[in-house]
């Protein structure tokens, strides 16, 4: 029976994908220093999680580290989309507008339904939008129709692109300014519910799969064989053998491959209080200013906020853990944003801010490959060095697996090991369940977005302790109970693991201030627990 089938017992986890700190220092112990394991993949966001699955769903031994924690890099900085591949189609990489627009549907009707839905965009027809930059707009949002259509994505997923009037595009976007306002054009492509619930979801169905997810542990040298690391929690070093190595840390992938060139491009969001746009049941595509085939998203979430996004800046010098927002940022996106809303939005407005980098190929000297990093082709590449390791670089979040496949893919001919093709363009991730059984699932819909069918397990922890049911603080929906079951399932280890990725709390900083004590008291709840 698949570990990943649903099957579960609705008040305990899918069997055998629980994460914890009492998991991890069994896992750590038999891996550090004991028999090699098949495949060591390095880096747990979206595509380090996304090859420790497709290994182990191939039944190959597997272990998987990190030294921070899961999606602590790029995947969980993303504008939460899961992108169809149209602004691939604008500058010809037809291969890789159609991969996004395949990997899009395997995620919203196969993997992942829980998690990635359907998103309307209105692009409203300011009069900054001249008739024929709306007609090019038009005819894309048309091309990515017929994307879907090819990657046989069904139009009950992602409805089709329509013309809107005046008073339709204020309905579906409120807060825009009426004056010169002569309609809008609605599109949809798919949006995550959070990108890092994405990379905890791999990470557990990997660990279903018997892949030994190890957090807190640094490579500090990488060879064909194996890799040095050490354990950051108490510090210890060791080996962990392997037959073969993965290298899948994005950005930082050159610090431990020689020969790795990457040209990290800053996307910034901002994070705005909902209230502050008034209703906004859709998100909206907002041109920017002499550019064809680039817009600014507002993005609502559904939690109280709106992300707006997003930049796509060069950016040189030594890659950061956590990449600052500059001021300049801000200021752009808010003059874009200004550009179409009823009441300008203040810099005093902007509550939270992030920025990530995308870990772009270097193909410095290639054809058509100079110029903005914007201009750079999101086409992955997997590079073998000569000792064996082999590298993923380049691609986004929607095409994860399909890179993660490539990667492994790779591994597995370079070494000759028994394993047949991936099978995880078919395989739910924990919590997937088909649309239909998810509606009927007796928890409230946020989780169940959350957690898909595992959300009747989360509300069932306050079952018999009422604290657990009460928010965490108040404005935002996160429950006690939810930061339990990332403590007792999910493999998190400190307030950050629970405020900054396994709940998105954090990225408001007053907001994490005020729930700083209360996962506090969950993580000593938990380990008094577990002694």
């Amino acid at each position: 029976m698949s570990p990943t089938n649903g099957t579960a017992d609705a008040h305990t986890p899918v069997p055998g994908s629980s994460l914890s700190a009492a998991r991890r220092s069994r896992e750590l112990a038999d891996t550090v220093g004991g028999p090699a394991v098949d495949v060591l993949v390095v880096g747990l966001g979206a595509t380090g999680a996304g090859a420790a699955l497709d290994a182990a769903a191939r039944g190959l031994t597997v272990a998987a580290i990190d030294a921070h924690d899961l999606a602590f890099g790029t995947s969980r900085w993303s504008s939460k989309l899961i992108h169809g591949g149209l602004r691939y189609l604008a500058s010809a990489q037809f291969d890789v507008a159609h991969e996004s627009a395949v990997e899009r549907g395997v995620l919203m009707e196969r993997t992942a339904p829980h998690l990635v839905s359907a998103q309307p965009f209105v692009l409203p027809l300011t009069p900054l939008v001249s008739r024929g930059q709306a007609a090019l707009a038009w005819a894309g949002f048309r091309a990515g129709d017929t994307l879907r259509m090819a990657a046989r994505t069904a139009r009950a997923t992602l409805p089709g692109p329509r013309r809107l009037s005046a008073v339709e595009t204020r309905n579906l976007a409120p807060a825009l300014r009426t004056d010169g306002l002569r309609g809008g054009l609605l599109s949809w492509d798919g949006r995550l519910c959070d990108d890092a619930r994405l990379v905890t979801a791999l990470a557990r169905t990997a660990a279903a799969h018997d892949a030994r997810i190890l957090t807190r542990v640094r490579a500090l040298e990488l060879s064909g064989t194996g890799a040095r690391v050490r354990d950051e929690l108490t510090g210890e070093e060791g080996e962990i053998r392997a037959r073969t190595v993965v290298n899948a840390t994005g950005v930082w992938a050159g610090g431990l491959v020689d020969g790795i060139r990457i040209r990290p491009s800053r996307g910034t969001h901002l994070v705005l209080r909902a209230d502050r746009l008034g209703d906004v049941p859709a998100g909206l595509h907002i041109p920017i200013p002499g550019e064809t085939n680039r817009f600014v998203l507002v993005l609502p979430q559904g939690d109280g906020r709106v992300y707006v996004g997003l930049t796509d800046e060069p950016v040189d010098g030594p890659v950061p853990d956590v990449p600052e927002v500059p001021e300049t940022d801000i200021g752009f996106l808010l003059d874009v944003l200004g550009s179409v809303l009823d009441t300008p939005v203040h810099r005093d407005d902007v509550v939270g801010a992030f920025a990530g980098l995308r870990p772009l190929l270097d193909t410095a000297g290639e054809p058509g490959e100079k110029g903005r990093t914007s201009d750079i082709s999101r086409r992955h590449a997997v590079l073998t060095s000569s000792e064996g390791v082999v590298t993923i670089v380049g691609g986004k979040l929607t095409t994860y697996r399909r890179m993660a496949e490539d990667a492994v893919d790779a591994t597995v001919s370079a070494h000759g090991l028994p394993a047949g093709p991936s099978p995880t363009a078919s395989l739910p991730l924990v919590g997937a369940a088909a649309p239909a059984r998810l509606a009927t699932l007796p928890a409230p819909r946020r989780l169940v977005r959350r957690y898909g069918t595992e959300a009747t397990a989360v509300e069932a922890q306050g079952a018999y302790d009422e604290r657990l049911r009460e928010p965490v603080l108040p404005g935002h929906p996160v429950t006690r109970a939810e930061l339990l079951w990332a403590v007792r399932h999910e493999g998190a280890l400190n307030e950050s693991d629970l405020l900054d990725r396994r709940t998105r709390i954090g990225l408001i900083p007053a907001d994490r201030a005020a729930a700083l004590e209360t996962a506090r008291e969950i993580l000593a709840e938990v380990l008094a627990e577990q002694t």
